[in-house]
Order: structure tokens, then C-alpha cells, then sequence
């Protein structure tokens, strides 16, 4: 989107005609950012102020909201009410403003505690952050302090459900997303259904493994061409999201993953057609494809792809279909008469693929064999989640006839929340932020009891698994006057995130050591064994551009050593770490907003982002810390094409334990070749998930038309 031409002078406009002098050229050709700057400062006055329960005092507001059960009693108790007065008057001091518009709405819309009856503002964005800080630090007031810095200056931002929920007597959980198997049994069936509802109605989005259910026609008991495969699942699922629709205030969210060796897959796919017939077409679903290597080696070849039948591969190995490594047994599979086969053509499957994304944007892939040769872990990942950032070893869990427990496994939460690239750049202590960003994740992670579904419950206790994301990685290049997808930028991103795990990873063992235990498997793992740390102890990791290393040492933050992995080697073999898993990266969406962030670690789609808020209508972002002498640093991602941010992605990924949500964005004159060719560069650049595949498509006035996106944090 480019802006227009002003044709008139401003004049005691309302916040959102300031806003929309965005999309208006000033008289000197000039982008108005001042007039949003504006637009902020009036939404305050005009709406805000007008609409904000006000106190004699302090203490007179806290009690009125414990008394009225605004604010839960039993946090608030661990402190003492002067500590907590004096907390909230050194958030007001740090003077934090909203510097768009769009922050300011999305944080009273979203975020900020309202009376019941919704009309009226119970808290200032000081006021949430306290009662996050608070409920974090669960009594610890040296860490309440810490983390109100953190959260306030920006560096640390949690995830949606953290930030909006935390404190309030009245709230959802504080976990972004859950992730189920299901297994080939009604029970598994009947009970992933219910644990469905159960997560939804919770205010988590949930992905499913699908793999492991046979397929079509496969037999029941013996009994031939009985089983109805995995499309019927899938149409009670989307009932079930739909129903669960978090008190009215938005429709559950649901994503299913298949394998593309299960020989229902070409039906999977149809599901997402625009032509397809209604009893089986999926609408709200997400889709993902879990591809192993071997699928693109038979395609490189021409060849046909066998589709394994799960029901005779488990019969044959005793393990679950979706927990056989495919390409290791793909030859052997077969060759074994005792499993089911049939075959498709592998390259007509991709061009399948790419259809489907170039008229939706789905499914999201993963790249299995990446994935696994990555995994730090014992045991086999097999799916993802809602935005195919999460990656992490889940366990089957088995049922009694009356659908109780016979065997807990472990399922997956997101303990998610993002750290502002910017901002640690401009911080004074790197290392320390990002311990206190790991404890606040770990605190979310001990927090959460979702005793409705125990696999959920005791994959959690069991793991304390956190997703540390990182956000605004485009904004800090532009600033910095680095162009994305460069050398330089890539240059940066991989001395960033590889500085970011040292860190993370530091945190996790002095968590370890103060509480005396880690995660659960730890001394099946790769930290245990030492060979996790071999890429760092005996390969130099350092700046290859003088760029970079300017940057580096203008922010004061020091590269992680040899000398210093090998520190950290000794200490994780010696002491453990308390966390099976430390990072993931998110999309980001309304905390990039509040948090003045570009989103993730994607380059922008629009140097001024148009959005659809409800009644208000269009409102405009631009993009952080653009002015109009920098734009040129400000290329959008369909400008950039997809190869720069594959290298960019790449660069992060060889750092992150788990997954970072990745968007490819191609011109409106993209084909299918093209989709194709960028997932197989993908692939060979190890890349671990694919998320969405998004088309510029611009309408008739000339503005982008916004995309639909399922799991914003």
C-alpha cells in the first residue's frame, strides 16, 4: 500500500481520521507519521480518559477490584499492598506511550481489564503489566521488579493468553496452543474429540496428528473395506471447534497434520479445494503435511510414492505408523508383502501441494527427516501446531473401554511469549534479559494445570517445555539501516540467535541447579551425551561481516567463546537444564502491535499495514521506526521474494531447538513452479516447517487486501 495525495488541511480531526492520514501524502510528498503519532495521543483524550473508571487512590482501587472480583485474591495476597503500590509508580515512572495508534486500540480492545458490562477501562497498560510482573513472579518481588522492566521497556513481551489473563479473577488460561495424537482406536478418537472441546473451550487453539488412523477401507476386526478413514474425523473436529466457540467471542481454532505417506492423503488434500463437494469439504480447519525426505528424493527422480497402510505397519513393527522414521523403513515397507500399499505419483502430489497453496495458502508443511536430525530429544516428532512453530516428542496415550486412562502419554502446551530484537539491542544487560524472559516462560509453564486433559497435564509437568520467540527482526535491520535478506542481515540473525541460545540454554542449567531436577528424558538427550554442544565447542561462531560486528559492539553484547560453550557443556552434563525445550518462533501478531514490532522475524508485508478493526473499520500501521528517509529499507516481503527469507530463516533456524513459524510470500504473478521451486530450496536449506503461502493480491483501489491468518499470538 502507498499512500495517496492530502488534499486538504487537518483540523480537529478524531483519532481515526488522524490514523488514516497514513494513507495521505503530505504536501511535500511525505508519509504524515506525525498525524499517528497524533491519532495515539487523541484516542487518549477522546476515548480512553472518557472512558476510565478513576480512584481516589491506590489502595482504594485495589480493593474495589479484589472486592469485586476483578482481580484474583490470592495472587495479590503474596504481596503486600505497599510493595505492589510502589511497583505500579515504577512502571508509571519508565513514562511508557504507545508511539501508534494501533498499539494504544489493540491493547484497550484486547488487553486492558474492562468492567463487566465491557463499556468501561479498569486498567492503564501499567496496570496489566503489574498484575503479568505479579502473577509471574508468584510472590518473588526482586522478579516482579524484573519483569515489569522487561514487559515495559519492550524487551520482553508474553503471548496473548499470558498477558490478557494473568491477575484477573475472571480468566482463560495462559497457554497459546495444545498439541494431541490420535491414535488408530475409537477410544483415541472419542477422547482427542472431547479433549478438543475441553482445550477450545479453554481459549487454546489445538492441532491433531491424523496419521496413525487407518485409512479408507481398511479392515475393522478383520472385516474388509469397513473403515471410513481420517475425512470423518476431520468434519467432527470442525464441529467440535465450532461449537467451542469461547463464549461467542470467536470460533475455535483447529488444525489437523497427516502424514504424506498415509494412503488417505490425496483425500486430505481435497478437503481444502474450492470445488469440493460439501461432504467433505473442510473450511476451518487448518491443514498440515508431515513430508520426509525420501518424497522429494522420488520426485527428483519422477518416481511413485508408496502410501503405507497404518493399520499393517503398526501390526508389523509394533510402533504407531506416525512414529516410523519413513525414510530409514520406506525401502523396506515395500518390500513387505504384510503391509497394504498403494502408489501415487510423487511429483503429482507436490504440483497437488502447490495447487492448493496457491487457492489458500494450505497446508502448512514439515519437513520431517529435518525436523527429527535436529530434535535434541529422544523420541520422534511428528507433528506441529497451529502456526508450525511448536516441535516436540509426544507419547501415546492409551484407553480403557469406559474411556478412562490405561496408559498416560505426553501431549504438547505452548508456554509462548517474544522478545523485542530491537530492544535487546538497545538494553544493557543481553544475558540477563533473556533469563528473566526463560523464568517467566517457566513460571507459565509450572502455572498451567489442564487437569481436563491429563496427556496435556502430564506432558507439561513433565517437559516444562517454553517457546522463547523473537519479533521485530526487520524493523531493528531497517533502523539500522541493513537491507533484510543481505549478507549482512543474514549475518546478524545467526549471530543473534546463536547468542540468544547460549543464553537460554544458560538460564534453563541455573534453573536446573537451584531447584535440584530437570526435565523429564534429560539423560537420554543430546545435552546429556555432550553432543548437542559439538557445533560450538569445535567450530568458531563469530561475525562475517564488519557490519555485524559493529553492531554487536555498540550494543555492548558479547559473542558467546569457545571457551565459553565449553563452560556451558561441562555445567548442562554436570547439572542438567529444567526446560526440554527453550525456543520457538511465533508469528506474532497483536503483541507486535502493542509492542511497535514488525512481526516475528518476517520482513513486512506493507510499509503501511491496513487492517480491518470491527466497527471502527480501516486502520493504518506503519512499520516501526520507518521515517521517510529510510524507506528504502522497508522492501516488503512479496519485493524480497521468498529466497532471502529462507536464507534469513535458515540463519535462525541451525540456533532454535524447535520450529519458527515461516511465511512464504509470492508476487501476483507466482505459479505453481515457483511454489514448488521455493519448497524444495526450503527443504535443502533446512528448513524445518512451512506455514503459510500468501499471494499478493491487490483490489481495486489499489490497496492490499488482508490475508486470512489462523494463530496470531
Amino acid at each position: 500500500m502507498e499512500p495517496g495525495l492530502a488534499s486538504s488541511k487537518v483540523s480537529d480531526m478524531d483519532y481515526h481520521s488522524l490514523n488514516a492520514m497514513l494513507n495521505l501524502y503530505d504536501a511535500d510528498g511525505k508519509i504524515q507519521f506525525d498525524k499517528d503519532r497524533e491519532a495515539a495521543r487523541q484516542y487518549f483524550l477522546q476515548h480512553v480518559n472518557q472512558n476510565t473508571v478513576f480512584f481516589h487512590n491506590f489502595e482504594e482501587r485495589l480493593r474495589f477490584l479484589i472486592d469485586n472480583d476483578y482481580y484474583e485474591k490470592a495472587l495479590i495476597d503474596q504481596y503486600s499492598v505497599e510493595f505492589i503500590e510502589r511497583l505500579t509508580d515504577e512502571a508509571y515512572a519508565m513514562k511508557f506511550r504507545f508511539p501508534t495508534f494501533l498499539g494504544a486500540f489493540k491493547f484497550f480492545t484486547s488487553y486492558a481489564l474492562k468492567t463487566f458490562d465491557g463499556k468501561r477501562y479498569l486498567e492503564r497498560f501499567e496496570d496489566r503489566v503489574v498484575m503479568v510482573a505479579l502473577g509471574l513472579a508468584q510472590g518473588d518481588e526482586e522478579l516482579a521488579r524484573g519483569y515489569m522492566r522487561e514487559i515495559v521497556s519492550g524487551r520482553f513481551q508474553p503471548a496473548t493468553p499470558t498477558f490478557l489473563n494473568l491477575g484477573k479473577a475472571q480468566r482463560g488460561e495462559l497457554v497459546s496452543c495444545f498439541l494431541l495424537r490420535i491414535e488408530d482406536n475409537m477410544e483415541s478418537i472419542s477422547r482427542g474429540i472431547n479433549s478438543s472441546l475441553q482445550l477450545s473451550k479453554r481459549g487454546g487453539g489445538v492441532a491433531l496428528s491424523l496419521s496413525n488412523i487407518r485409512e479408507a477401507g481398511a479392515p475393522i476386526k478383520k472385516i474388509e473395506n469397513q473403515s471410513s478413514g481420517i475425512i470423518p474425523v476431520m468434519k467432527l473436529l470442525e464441529d467440535s471447534f465450532s461449537y467451542a466457540n469461547q463464549l461467542g467471542a470467536r470460533q475455535g481454532a483447529g488444525a489437523v497434520y497427516l502424514s504424506a505417506h498415509h494412503p488417505d492423503i490425496m483425500r486430505f488434500l481435497d478437503t481444502k479445494r474450492e470445488n469440493a463437494d460439501e461432504k467433505i469439504r473442510i473450511k476451518t480447519l487448518s491443514l498440515g503435511v508431515v513430508i520426509p525426505d525420501i518424497t522429494f528424493e522420488l520426485a527428483k527422480k519422477g518416481e511413485d510414492m508408496y502410501l503405507f497402510s497404518p493399520y499393517d505397519v503398526e501390526r508389523v513393527y509394533g510402533i504407531p505408523f506416525g512414529d516410523i522414521p519413513i525414510s530409514e523403513k520406506y525401502h523396506e515397507m515395500v518390500d513387505d508383502p504384510r503391509i497394504k500399499k498403494t502408489k501415487i505419483n510423487a511429483r503429482h502430489f507436490f504440483q497437488t501441494i502447490a495447487e492448493l497453496q496457491f487457492e489458500s495458502g494450505y497446508p502448512y508443511i514439515v519437513f520431517e527427516d529435518t525436523v527429527n536430525q535436529a530434535n535434541p530429544i529422544k523420541g520422534r516428532i511428528n507433528m506441529s501446531n497451529l502456526c508450525s512453530e511448536i516441535l516436540q516428542v509426544n507419547t501415546p496415550t492409551s484407553y480403557n473401554e469406559d474411556l478412562s486412562y490405561n496408559e498416560i502419554g505426553k501431549d504438547i502446551s505452548c508456554n509462548l511469549g517474544s522478545m523485542n530484537i530491537a530492544m535487546m539491542m538497545d538494553g544493557q544487560s543481553f544475558g540477563a534479559s533473556v533469563e528473566l524472559a526463560i523464568r517467566a516462560l517457566t513460571a507459565v509453564s509450572d502455572m498451567s494445570h489442564i487437569s481436563s486433559v491429563r496427556s496435556i497435564e502430564d506432558g507439561n509437568d513433565k517437559s516444562h517445555a517454553i517457546g522463547l520467540g523473537q519479533m521485530n527482526l526487520h524493523g531493528y535491520l531497517a533502523r539500522e539501516h541493513v537491507h533484510y535478506g543481505s549478507d549482512e542481515g543474514i549475518d546478524f540473525t545467526n549471530i543473534y540467535f546463536y547468542t540468544i541460545l547460549f543464553h537460554a540454554l544458560k538460564a534453563s542449567n541455573k534453573l536446573a541447579i537451584e531447584r535440584g531436577r530437570t526435565f523429564e528424558g534429560f539423560e537420554d538427550s543430546k545435552y546429556a551425551s555432550g553432543e548437542f554442544f559439538d557445533k560450538y565447542t569445535e567450530e568458531l561462531w563469530a561475525p562475517t561481516t564488519d557490519r555485524v560486528s559493529e553492531l554487536f559492539a555498540a550494543a555492548n553484547v558479547d559473542i558467546p567463546t569457545q571457551d565459553d560453550w565449553r563452560e556451558l557443556k561441562a555445567s548442562v552434563q554436570q547439572h542438567g537444564i529444567y526446560n526440554q525445550n527453550l525456543q520457538a518462533v511465533p508469528p506474532t501478531g497483536s503483541i507486535s502491535y502493542i509492542n511497535n514490532s514488525t512481526s516475528s522475524i518476517h520482513p513486512i508485508a506493507s510499509k503501511i499495514e491496513i487492517r480491518k478493526e470491527g466497527k471502527l473499520g480501516r486502520v493504518y500501521y506503519p512499520a516501526p521506526f520507518m521515517s521517510n528517509e529510510n524507506l528504502d529499507y522497508y522492501q516488503d516481503a512479496y519485493e524480497i521474494g521468498p529466497e532471502k527469507i529462507i536464507d534469513t530463516y535458515a540463519a535462525a533456524t541451525q540456533h532454535v531447538d524447535q520450529g519458527l513459524s515461516l511465511t512464504l510470500f509470492f508476487k501476483d504473478t507466482a505459479t505453481t513452479r515457483d511454489i514448488n521451486k521455493a519448497q524444495i530450496y526450503a527443504w535443502r536449506k533446512g528448513i524445518k516447517t512451512i506455514y503459510y503461502i500468501r499471494l499478493r493480491q491487490l483490489a481495486l483501489e489499489g490497496t492490499e487486501l488482508e490475508q486470512c491468518v489462523s494463530c496470531m499470538l
